[in-house]
This record gives C-alpha cells, sequence and structure tokens, in this order.
C-alpha cells in the first residue's frame, strides 16, 4: 500500500514536467520563427529574379539589431511592446510593397506607386475576370485582402516576441545589438561582397522606406515641374492657315496596336510571325500604291497604361504616371487632335476598348467619340477585348470612311492585341464581318485564358500571334479600303509586360507612316526613317512627346507644295 502510494505521489510529482518542456520547445519555435521572419523581411528583395540569387539571402541587415537595441531604451515594459508593435507593423508594410513591387516589374517593369496606382486595380480585376472568371476573380481578391492581413499580424506578433525575448535577456541583447552594429559598419567600410557580388552588410529596409517617403515628394515636385511644362507650347498661337497645310484635304489615322513593342519586330522568341506579316504587308502595300517609312519611338510606360501613351503622342508631354495625365486632362494644352480641328478636320476618336463615359475626349479635342457601346456590336467579347480589330475597322469602313465626308482626323487605339491573348479572333473575309454575330462561333473555337496562362512559352506564343492578326487586318484594310487621301500613322503604345519580353527589354515601339499620296513620305525625307513597315534596328528613336511637334513641323506651311490638294468629299 505505502509502494503503492510512492507510486501516485511520483506520479503526480511528475505530471507538469512534460507539459513544462513542451511549452520550453514551443517558445523556443516561436522565438527562431519570429527573427527568422523579421530576417527574411528585412532582406527581401522587391524584384522576382533577386529570389533566385543565393546572396540574396546571405546579407546582416543593419535595421534589426538598431531597432532591438533602440527598444532596450524605450522605458516600461508596455511602451516597449507598443514601440515593437508598430515597429512590426510597419515592416509589415514595407514587406506587403515588396511584394507588390514584384508584380508591378513583372507587368511594368516598374515598382509599385503607392500614391498615384491605385487607379490599377481595376485594371487588374478586369484582368482577373477574363483570366479565371468572375468566381475566380473573387477568390484571388480574397486570398489578397487575407495574405495582407497575415503579413501584418505575423509581423507585428514576431516584433513583440522578439521585443519580449531581448527584455528578458537584457544584457546579451545590448551586447548583440551593438557587437552586430559594429561588425555591419566594419562590412560597410571594407565592401566586403558575398555570393553574386552582393554586399554582406544589407541596408535594403531603410533604403527602401525612404525611397518609399520621398517618392511621394518626387510626385509633388514633379507637379509642381508639370505646371510649368504644359504651358510652353510652340504652336499655342500658330494660326489656323498655318497648321497641317501639308495634309490638306487627308484623313489622317493614327492608329495605336495594344502593346506592339520593339520586342514583336526584334525578339527572335517573338518575331518569326511578326517579320514576315511586316514584309508581306510592305510588299503588297508597295503594289497597291502605298509608300511607308519607319522609326521607333520611346514609349512613356511598358506592359500597361496605354492612356499614357496616347496622352503623350497627342499632347507632346512625357505622361508616364497618373498624376501627370489627370494634370493635363485638366490644362488647356493643345493637342494633335485640337490642332487638326483648329485646322478644320473632323476629330473623332474611336475606341473599341472602350465601355463607358469617356470625359477626357473634351480635353483632347474630338468632335465625336465611338466606343464598344456605338458601334453595333452584336457579337462576344474576346476576355478583355470588346470587339474584334476587324470588326472595329469594318464599321469604320461602312460608318465613317465609305459615306462621303470631310478630311477627318482619327485616333484609332485597337485591343485584339491587348492580355490575355487568348481567345484571339481570326482574319475571315470582310464581307462576313457584318455586325460580329460570326464571331460567336469563332470565340467557342478560340484558347482559353487559363490554358494559356498555365504556360510561359504560350503566353509568348499567343502575344505574337495577336500582333500578326492586328497587322494583317490593318494592312488589309488600307490595301482594300484606303484611296490617295488615306494618310495613316500606326504605331505600338507600349511593350507587352516582362513576362513575355523578359526583364531589361527596351520602351521602345515600331511607328509607321504609310499614304499612297508619295508626297506625305516627302516631307519626312529627313527623318532618316526606314523604308517599309518594318524599322531597322538602327532606325532613329525618339522620346514619343517628341513627336507630336516633329510632325506638325514636318506638315505645316509650304508654299513650294507641288501636288494638288484634294478638296473635302
Amino acid at each position: 500500500m505505502e509502494a503503492a502510494d510512492k507510486s501516485d505521489r511520483s506520479d503526480v510529482a511528475d505530471a507538469p514536467a512534460a507539459p513544462s518542456r513542451t511549452r520550453k520547445i514551443a517558445g523556443h519555435v516561436l522565438t527562431v520563427s519570429a527573427f527568422v521572419l523579421i530576417f527574411a523581411a528585412l532582406i527581401l528583395p522587391n524584384v522576382v529574379s533577386r529570389l533566385e540569387r543565393p546572396g540574396t539571402y546571405l546579407r546582416l541587415p543593419v535595421e534589426g539589431f538598431v531597432a532591438i537595441g533602440l527598444l532596450l531604451l524605450v522605458p516600461g515594459g508596455r511602451a516597449k511592446r507598443i514601440v515593437a508593435g508598430v515597429l512590426g507593423a510597419g515592416l509589415g508594410v514595407l514587406t506587403v510593397m515588396k511584394i507588390t513591387d514584384m508584380g508591378f516589374y513583372k507587368t511594368l517593369a516598374r515598382p509599385f506607386d503607392p500614391v498615384l496606382d491605385w487607379v490599377l486595380l481595376d485594371d487588374a480585376e478586369s484582368f482577373l475576370k477574363d483570366s479565371i472568371g468572375q468566381a475566380g476573380a473573387i477568390a484571388a481578391a480574397v486570398a489578397l485582402v487575407l495574405l495582407i492581413v497575415a503579413i501584418l499580424a505575423l509581423m507585428t506578433l514576431a516584433a513583440m516576441r522578439v521585443a519580449k525575448v531581448g527584455v528578458r535577456h537584457r544584457r546579451t541583447t545590448a551586447l548583440t545589438a551593438v557587437s552586430g552594429t559594429a561588425v555591419w559598419v566594419v562590412l560597410l567600410l571594407l565592401g566586403v561582397q558575398g555570393l553574386n557580388n552582393f554586399p554582406i552588410a544589407a541596408r535594403s529596409g531603410y533604403t527602401y522606406a525612404w525611397d518609399r517617403a520621398h517618392m511621394v515628394k518626387k510626385g509633388l515636385a514633379d507637379e509642381r515641374s508639370f505646371a510649368r511644362e504644359v504651358q510652353v507650347d510652340a504652336y499655342a498661337n500658330t494660326p489656323a492657315d498655318q497648321l497641317l497645310t501639308s495634309l490638306k484635304g487627308k484623313d489622317v489615322m493614327v492608329t495605336f496596336v495594344e502593346s506592339y513593342g520593339r520586342s514583336a519586330v526584334q525578339d527572335p522568341t517573338l518575331n518569326t510571325g511578326v517579320v514576315p506579316v511586316l514584309d508581306k504587308g510592305t510588299a503588297e502595300l508597295a503594289a497597291a500604291g502605298y509608300s511607308a517609312k519607319s522609326g521607333w519611338l520611346t514609349s512613356p510606360t511598358f506592359g500597361g497604361g496605354s492612356w499614357l501613351a496616347h496622352s503623350t503622342l497627342l499632347s507632346g508631354l512625357w505622361i508616364n504616371n497618373q498624376q501627370r495625365y489627370r494634370n493635363l486632362t485638366s490644362s488647356d494644352r493643345l493637342t494633335l487632335t485640337s490642332l487638326f480641328r483648329k485646322a478644320n478636320w473632323d476629330t473623332m476618336s474611336v475606341m473599341p476598348g472602350a465601355t463607358r463615359a469617356w470625359p477626357e475626349g473634351n480635353f483632347y479635342g474630338y468632335n465625336r467619340v465611338f466606343d464598344s457601346r456605338n458601334t453595333g456590336y452584336a457579337g462576344p467579347n474576346f476576355s478583355w477585348q470588346p470587339q474584334p480589330d476587324q470588326y472595329t475597322l469594318s464599321w469604320f469602313e461602312k460608318n465613317v470612311h465609305s459615306p462621303a465626308h470631310q478630311p477627318y482626323f482619327v485616333e484609332m487605339p485597337l485591343v485584339s492585341s491587348h492580355t490575355p491573348w487568348a481567345p484571339l479572333p481570326s482574319f475571315i473575309d470582310w464581307d462576313q464581318v457584318g455586325d460580329g454575330s460570326i464571331y460567336e462561333r469563332l470565340q467557342r473555337d478560340g484558347k482559353s485564358p487559363k490554358s494559356v496562362w498555365a504556360d510561359p512559352a504560350k503566353v509568348r506564343h499567343e502575344y505574337a500571334r495577336s500582333i500578326q492578326y492586328t497587322l494583317t487586318t490593318v494592312f488589309s484594310w488600307l490595301e482594300k479600303y484606303g484611296d490617295d487621301n488615306t494618310v495613316m500613322v500606326l504605331l505600338g503604345d507600349h511593350q507587352p509586360s516582362p513576362l513575355v519580353v523578359g526583364d531589361g527589354a527596351s520602351h521602345d515601339v515600331p511607328i509607321t507612316i504609310l499614304a499612297k499620296d508619295k508626297t506625305v513620305l516627302d516631307k519626312i525625307a529627313d527623318w532618316n526613317w526606314t523604308d517599309g513597315t518594318r524599322p531597322a534596328p538602327a532606325a532613329p528613336v525618339w522620346p514619343m512627346n517628341e513627336f507630336r511637334d516633329k510632325f506638325l513641323a514636318a506638315y505645316g506651311p509650304d508654299a513650294g507644295l507641288s501636288h494638288a490638294i484634294a478638296p473635302p468629299r
């Protein structure tokens, strides 16, 4: 009986030991996890390609040593927890911004602007709906919100955990903070580098935070600078009878091809189908009486933001962010459109990608705006594209070009080469286009975005096919319906995303001017552009904002005009 009592007492005495060890192990795991999480956040780059380099992880972030040292100086346990929580939440915000930067670099080849880029969320939502459906887009949005909340919460808790451990081992923590900072300073001064030539003394955390903070300041300074730029206009007071005199009687079309960049012409992984279309188009258009000259423009945007390119070309100002765009469209700057209208052209925009009212049309100077709501299309959407480019040009021929009209100036941003590049329409006989109902079958037979975006090689292939489709359509329209008064400026708005062209691709886009009246091309002979629709690699490259004034100068007053000016029709 006594032995049994001893056994019972022994069991009671030993019972708490196991839970205590479990709690201790769990505590160590939490502490290590907190340190690892904070370390990972501090060295996390904002570019995906750096994640693949081992040198990224073999770095010593000074921010951790400094932060834990400062926490030891904060009086009171409650105050320490509050400061640690704030620092952790701040690190969480920076982590979210770095991850966002990764996405922006992959799609737009630039970092996220925390002030100006919120407008792009609408485009992102539309892209997700087109790519993975409404349910998938909602699921992705919910997952994104949960991820952000998780990062902020975990980073805050991790910082508080580290602070708690630091206070418990105050002497060791102080020694670590001082010695770690000293080692970091020595490594920085000596310029010691590890793998991939990355400096071991990392300071990316506070420099990134500094850059983010100063982005707002730079934006405000840029706003003041732009207010001065918009007032400088060499053509602001030019009389109407001295504008565009060499194009009197001509129908002038500025036709943007979505995502048509230099890579589509020169990248061997993309141009195998595009170059034959360009060369065939040059030959067939020449046989139809056209001349063509081509060069390069550097776009202010990359991977998206087409409206920034459109406004840059038409205004003659560098519009590379939403703030500049808003300020431009609220100014009285003369655009190429408004200058054509001043010179008595009928100005219009044909925007198949627009699905709602576009008040900026008044700023640009359009007499009329046509979009997907008033062009009579009875067919299906092709993902983001409300209607195929061939339908747009077919409608334009029947309703604007073919009937008797005064000379017009039209801006036409074509959209069939917009992401997600699936499904794509097929080029068909012009007589089959009709009201677009035929595209029901063509859309059903096309590839789904899900099947294409599962494989990066397929994405590149379908992108190239989309450019071939739009170029084929434009060249065919010119050959079939263009006349002696047709002048087309054909150009890309920007490169496709880095997912297609890779990191480091230029911002250049091709531009071509086509006309049957050879004297139109003679006016730009001194531009040294390449003959034909395919610009040579060494053809001149201009910033896109320079085009407006160069175009106005080339086609301005000409007392020696040797050809008859066609009367309005």
